[in-house]
Formats: structure tokens, C-alpha cells, sequence
């Protein structure tokens, strides 16, 4: 990505159904907007499926595969809570209820529900705020959970919990009041973003940038504690394919998307293989994190048991 595209989110809106991209474009030109168009970007616009009164819901797919991410995580909670000795069990179910928030926001976010008041459609720009939020937050909670396998602090006390809880509510604060004061302009800080490339700095670190980093770094702190330390191999198999199937999504979010709108004349689009491929990332991380937690492993000589 060129240094003038930096901040830049209008390629990105253009091609793709990304939650913060409901920032940006004022209500009141979507009302206007002219066919063909995704919310004032000028690509291929999500119709999605037609109700009563000329309104359509423009992407029931991801809202049906958000209530079942919903359900299943639920599940998943109750079965980690099930591993009692296992290690880093109150960590990782920080992270699964943090996947939870996304996905009720997801609902609403990019669900294409129709918005006929401005209302409910300062409550969308509120879900989007807790949305961009909640993705930097919950990430960052997953890669503290590839700290807390190494045994610096005892897992589940109260100082474990409360240092995740702490700097994931920073992270929370700090993102999602960019989002509000972007979409409400409550400083004018960020208004220029709602124009032209809709370079917003802030939030390009925050929601684009960050998480990735985060991802990253789970990746790398796992794969040296399956590999160094616990000395087994199986394990990175289901490693490997959360990796693959989050990678799969957002090609399909950043690089299919368009080209599945086109082909469908705007009846669906890559955001809801997007959704469903992340969910089924975040079930294989669950394995991956169950697996490493069996009774059968061995105790590394110093240390915390990994049983």
C-alpha cells in the first residue's frame, strides 16, 4: 500500500462491508444515495433481499451465522468452564464473551437492517462505535492468552484478570471514542475523515493495523510454548488452521467481496463467508487451546503444569 493510501479508508468501503465504514458517510446522504452504490462509495451495492414497503435487508446471511457464532461460543464457554484445571480457562473465556460483543454488534453493524428513523440509526452508529471497540479489545485479550500459557502470573487470580480486564477496557475506551467523536463530531477532530479518502489515522492504527499485530503475536507466543516448551507438534496442526481459516475470511472481506456483489447483482457479498469463516477460526483456536490443555501432557521442568 502506497504512503498516500495510508489512513485511507474509501477503497476499503468501496469494495468491502466493514463496520466502521458507517462512520463515515453522513445518514442523511445515505437516504440519497444513488442505485449502484454501497452507502456512498461507488461500488456494488449489498441489496440483499427485498421486505414490505420498498425496505430491504441487506445481509441476512451474516446475521444468521451471528446468532448461530452466538450460540455456539455460549457452548464453548461451558465447555471450557468444564476443563477446571486447565490453565488460562478464566482467560480464554474472557476472550470467547469478547467474541460474543462482536457478534451481537455484527448484527447490527453490517447486517444491513433497514433504518428508517434517525434514531435507529444513531443506534447503528453506536453499535459500529462498540463494534470497532470490541475487535481491538478482544484480540488483544487473545494475545494476553498466549502470555498467560507461559506462567509469568498465576492464571484466573484476581491481578491475571484484572491486568487483561484493565488494558482491554483502555483499548475499548480509547477506540470506540474515536468512533463516536468520528461519526457524531463531538471535537471536529476527525470531520475531514468524513470526506474525499475518509483518511482517519486513528482508527487505520487501531482497527486495521492493531489487531493484526495482536494475531500475530498469538501466533508466534503459541507456537514457541507448543513447540519449545510442551514439546509436541499435533497441536500446530489446529494452530495452523485457525491461521488458514481467518486468512480465508478476509480474503473473502477485502479481495472476493466485489466480485461476489457483481455476480449476485448485490444479493450477497464476501461479508458473510467472512463471518462464517472467522467463526470457524475462532472454534479451531478453542480446540487448539483445549488441546494443549489435556491431562496428558507433560510438566516442563520449571514453570507452570500444563494439565
Amino acid at each position: 500500500m502506497g504512503s498516500t493510501q495510508f489512513g485511507n479508508f474509501q477503497n476499503f468501503c468501496r469494495d468491502s462491508t466493514l463496520p466502521v465504514c458507517n462512520l463515515f458517510t453522513p445518514w442523511r446522504d445515505l437516504q440519497e444515495r444513488a442505485p449502484g452504490q454501497l452507502q456512498g462509495y461507488g461500488g456494488c451495492e449489498l441489496l440483499g433481499i427485498g421486505l414490505n414497503g420498498g425496505r430491504r435487508l441487506g445481509n441476512i446471511g451474516s446475521i444468521l451465522i451471528a446468532f448461530l457464532a452466538i450460540l455456539i461460543t455460549i457452548f464453548l464457554i461451558f465447555r471450557s468452564d468444564r476443563k477446571r484445571a486447565a490453565v488460562g480457562r478464566r482467560e480464554f473465556q474472557l476472550f470467547l464473551f469478547g467474541y460474543i460483543i462482536i457478534e451481537i454488534c455484527e448484527i447490527f453493524t453490517v447486517g444491513g437492517l433497514p433504518m428508517g428513523s434517525a434514531l435507529q440509526q444513531r443506534v447503528v452508529l453506536g453499535f459500529t462505535a462498540v463494534h470497532l471497540g470490541a475487535i481491538v479489545a478482544t484480540l488483544w485479550v487473545l494475545m494476553l492468552n498466549g502470555i498467560v500459557g507461559f506462567q509469568l502470573l498465576d492464571d484466573g487470580t484476581p491481578l491475571s484478570l484484572g491486568l487483561i480486564l484493565l488494558s482491554a477496557a483502555a483499548l475499548f475506551i480509547g477506540t470506540g471514542y474515536i468512533a463516536l467523536d468520528t461519526a457524531f463530531s463531538y471535537s471536529g477532530r476527525f470531520d475531514p475523515s468524513l470526506t474525499g479518502a475518509h483518511r482517519n489515522i486513528g482508527l487505520y492504527v487501531l482497527y486495521q493495523l492493531a489487531p493484526l499485530v495482536f494475531l500475530a503475536g498469538f501466533f508466534v507466543l503459541e507456537t514457541v510454548l507448543v513447540l519449545k516448551v510442551l514439546g509436541e507438534k499435533k497441536p500446530m496442526l489446529y494452530l495452523l488452521g485457525a491461521a488458514l481459516l481467518f486468512a480465508i475470511g478476509q480474503i473473502f472481506q477485502y479481495v472476493i467481496s466485489t466480485h461476489i456483489c457483481s455476480g449476485t447483482d448485490g444479493k450477497i457479498n464476501g461479508a458473510l463467508f467472512e463471518t462464517l469463516f472467522t467463526l470457524l477460526a475462532v472454534v479451531m483456536t478453542w480446540v487448539f487451546w483445549s488441546s494443549i490443555t489435556e491431562d496428558d501432557w507433560p510438566m516442563p521442568v520449571t514453570g507452570g503444569t500444563y494439565t
